[in-house]
């Protein structure tokens, strides 16, 4: 089977809800991410077979093939280009990676950009289902799945609580989990480590014009006692808002291609994709699959966890990657070395490929070979892509 290779990776930096990138329109700043990957690669716009853009919420500004109206939006792309709009909830980008590298390695197509956007502040999460509901359209709970599942509401918090349980965490150990995340995100920064992966974003502020290139939500005043007083999201709960994933604003784009495509268009890869691989398990406590999926790439990989060099399991809610950290016996100083979405931001749809970009250029800054994606998903769907640097 042939071989699918990243190119280049790229992302904006996050903005939080209602931030600095809430003045810009979902379309657009897609289509920023689309036009830096074709920028910055030199790829000859022509020569996209397909790009695949995941999306979490499809409506409103994000409705009618956002993926499609980006290109559309692009400055670089022609409409030629194709484009479809993936969900597959907090993994839609990173499912976009692997249509991506399925597509190539299947020798179909040779040139697809991996990419994903969610403007939380403009496009409220959920907002695709309680709209709905308000205006007395349904549910999206059928009679045949309520028949499977009576009287259960699924829910990721609730899934990130019992996590919370199961393991016998503490509420110290989420607080202090959570610093340690702001901590490696302000050393990330502070040290320029996401110099090659920011697209900068022009936007408009009160001051004027300027640009949007560091991550909005990090707080680099964060302090244990300032994360321990943060309330609970439930009385009878550990999570707060200081330990879950922050609302963000954000896009990226991943540039897979062929090895002919390499030599075609004289491209220098980044990494090669070693492994692909999504499972599902219970969709009740829901974000627990990582686990289960990470044991799966691995065996299918012929890996032990000890080969990876880092990993990068999205912070949905500081539980999850702490369970991992638990169940897999994984180097927690390979995890999520410049922080994760606990200060970073956890743009739904764009977090796939957002990871990547982190995980790519990390990979290759610390001269390691190996590196593992994980995210856990809505439904109890889990996807893990390992990529080797070169």
């Amino acid at each position: 089977m042939a071989t699918a290779y990243i190119v280049d990776a790229v992302r904006t930096a996050g903005g939080r809800r209602g931030g600095r990138l809430a003045g810009v329109h979902p379309v657009d700043l897609a289509a920023r991410s689309l036009d830096a990957i074709i920028a910055r690669t030199g790829i000859d716009p022509t020569a996209v077979d397909d790009v695949i853009m995941g999306c979490v919420t499809q409506a409103g500004q994000q409705a009618m093939q956002v993926g499609r109206n980006a290109v559309l939006a692009s400055k670089l792309l022609p409409q030629s280009t194709p484009a479809v709009t993936i969900d597959r909830q907090c993994g839609s980008s990173q499912q976009a990676i692997q249509f991506a590298a399925q597509a190539v390695m299947s020798g179909v197509q040779d040139v697809v950009i991996a990419s994903g956007v969610e403007s939380m502040s403009r496009v409220p999460m959920g907002s695709n289902a309680t709209f709905h509901m308000k205006e007395g359209l349904g549910h999206y709970k059928s009679p045949g799945l309520d028949e499977k599942y009576p009287g259960i509401m699924f829910s990721q918090f609730m899934g990130a609580e019992m996590i919370v349980k199961k393991h016998g965490f503490t509420k110290d150990d989420l607080d202090r989990f959570s610093l340690n995340s702001h901590h490696k995100a302000i050393a990330a920064t502070n040290a320029q480590a996401f110099a090659n992966e920011i697209v900068p974003i022009e936007i408009e502020t009160p001051e004027g014009p300027a640009m949007h290139t560091v991550d909005e939500g990090i707080r680099f005043d964060a302090t244990l006692e300032g994360i321990a007083g943060v309330k609970l999201l439930s009385p009878e709960g550990s999570l707060t808002a200081a330990s879950s994933s922050q609302i963000c604003d954000g896009s990226s784009a991943v540039l897979v291609v062929s090895e002919a495509a390499l030599k075609a268009h004289g491209l220098t890869p980044l990494a090669r994709i070693h492994n692909l691989t999504v499972t599902a398990g219970d969709p009740v406590i829901m974000l627990e699959e990582p686990l289960f999926a990470t044991d799966r790439a691995l065996q299918r990989a012929g890996m032990k966890i000890s080969d990876i060099d880092l990993y990068e399991v999205n912070e949905a809610f500081a539980s999850v990657p702490m369970a991992w950290l638990k169940h897999t016996g994984a180097d927690p100083e390979k995890l999520n070395v410049n922080g994760g979405a606990i200060a970073l931001g956890h743009p739904l749809g764009a977090s796939g490929t957002k990871l990547m970009a982190t995980l790519v250029h990390a990979l290759r800054a610390r001269g390691g070979k190996y590196g593992l994606q994980t995210m856990c998903e809505g439904g109890g769907v889990a996807n893990v892509t390992i990529i080797e640097a070169l």
